[in-house]
């Protein structure tokens, strides 16, 4: 029993060193490491904290574009529709709280809050309405939630493989009750508190992973890399996520939107299938789930595009497609 219990002691001091030496390492890392980047485009208090928010384009009387990141990216990902929608628009970028430069905040990330912070954002940075908006992923619930919440500030909607209201239901997303749910969580945590110790930089650091943004320029990559290393961001997108059933209700409570023009972008990757905005009514055996979100309203167009759930905008060619469906429906509300 002696012989034993030295084995666990030494064992358990012998893991001990090694963590203390981890987190020793990271440490050194945050702080002699790479400075952080400097924001493009400003900080704006919207409340006791700040949001960064990167404004580009032709000013005009047109309608603003304002893009929505999902869940845990940041305004890099949106790198070729800015350049593909800047010369004839103007193009908004922001990052939510604790995402990309933007300040942590302990606010609740249910889809109202997070509308009301951008559009006081919007408001302080002196960018009015009407506007075009676009949102990725868990991005587009929370576009419709804005534009359910400010309607007559809103022109448009552009879902880009936006989740879907019934995600659960209809793709198998897990329960939040679920054990794979609240193992992911515990997971994102433990993701977090890696970040801000600086051992996942120094991981990274030592090991060298590239990132490929599937399409992004490889200075963007790079930034989106160090952005992708750090706690905060994590937490986040953590915090974020905690609150994704409730984002998913409270989307499916908006009404329809009347005419307001809505087009709905869907990733796909089979070879056989057709691409673009469908010219023909869907048969109800074929019925696509985001149809759901072209039928918000009497102007809503669902297309497909060739990729995955990122690559459908990250790709230059498929933002091409994307901006100059953007600029079209432009073209249509002009008197």
């Amino acid at each position: 029993m002696k012989i034993l219990r030295k084995i666990f002691k030494w064992t358990g001091i012998s893991i001990g060193s090694v963590l203390l030496l981890i987190v020793l390492a990271g440490m050194s890392y945050r702080w002699l490491g790479p400075a952080p980047q400097a924001p493009k485009g400003e900080l704006v208090d919207v409340g006791g904290f700040r949001l960064h928010i990167h404004a580009t384009g032709a000013k005009s009387d047109r309608p603003t574009v304002v893009m929505e990141c999902g869940a845990g990216l940041t305004t890099e990902f949106f790198h070729w529709l800015n350049e593909g929608l800047q010369d004839s628009l103007w193009v908004v970028r922001y990052d939510r709280a604790g995402l990309g430069f933007s300040d942590g905040h302990q606010t609740p990330r249910d889809p109202e809050t997070i509308a009301h912070e951008l559009h006081t954002l919007l408001q302080k940075a002196g960018e009015e309405p009407p506007y075009l908006l676009v949102g990725h992923s868990l991005g587009g619930p929370y576009i419709r939630v804005f534009a359910d919440l400010y309607p007559e500030e809103v022109a448009g909607l552009f879902f880009l493989d936006a989740t879907h209201p019934q995600q659960v239901e209809l793709f198998n997303a897990p329960e939040k009750t679920s054990l794979k749910f609240r193992a992911y969580m515990a997971l994102l945590g433990v993701q977090a508190v890696a970040g801000e110790l600086g051992i996942v930089g120094l991981y990274d650091r030592l090991f060298d992973f590239p990132y490929r943004g599937q399409g992004l320029p490889a200075e963007t990559n790079h930034r989106v890399k160090q952005f992708l290393q750090n706690g905060k961001l994590i937490s986040a997108y953590r915090a974020e996520i905690m609150e994704y059933h409730a984002t998913l209700r409270r989307s499916d409570a908006t009404g329809d939107f009347g005419d307001l023009p809505i087009r709905v972008f869907n990733a796909h990757q089979s070879p056989d299938h057709t691409y673009g905005i469908a010219t023909e009514p869907w048969e109800d055996d074929e019925r696509h789930p985001h149809q759901d979100y072209a039928d918000l309203s009497t102007d809503g167009k669902l297309a497909f595009l060739y990729g995955n759930h990122v690559s459908i905008y990250t790709e230059k060619e498929n933002a091409d497609l994307i901006c100059d469906e953007i600029l079209q429906v432009v073209r249509e509300l002009e008197p």
